[in-house]
């Protein structure tokens, strides 16, 4: 997704800790943050095939597992993995800024 939307703090990346997800509300959205190593990623919080929270689902180095179904989603790109899920995630670009994550979302 282009950098052309409005950045958000998202939460403080302390919060966000290596290999696991954490489900926050942004201008309205639900969005999941994630850790993998130093890396931090944005996706829609909202299952794709059912509307389950994947905050409340299983992160597998870059995939994140729905609770409901166990559909899985890349999170680096939001891609659609395994059955039943087949429309892929919305992702948005994290930054860092001091020590809070701020995400970018469309305008």
């Amino acid at each position: 997704m282009a950098d052309n939307g409005n950045w958000h703090v998202a939460a403080p990346a302390g919060d966000v800790r290596d290999g696991e997800v954490l489900g926050v509300e942004i201008a309205g959205r639900q969005i999941a943050l994630y850790r993998v190593g130093d890396q931090f990623y944005a996706t829609s919080n909202l299952c794709t095939h059912a509307e389950a929270l994947l905050s409340d689902g299983m992160l597998d180095g870059c995939e994140i597992e729905c609770p409901l179904h166990m559909g899985r989603f890349d999170i680096r790109n939001g891609e659609a993995l395994t059955s039943p899920v087949e429309i892929d995630l919305a992702t948005y670009p994290v930054r860092l800024s001091g020590d809070r994550l701020e995400v970018c979302l469309p305008a």
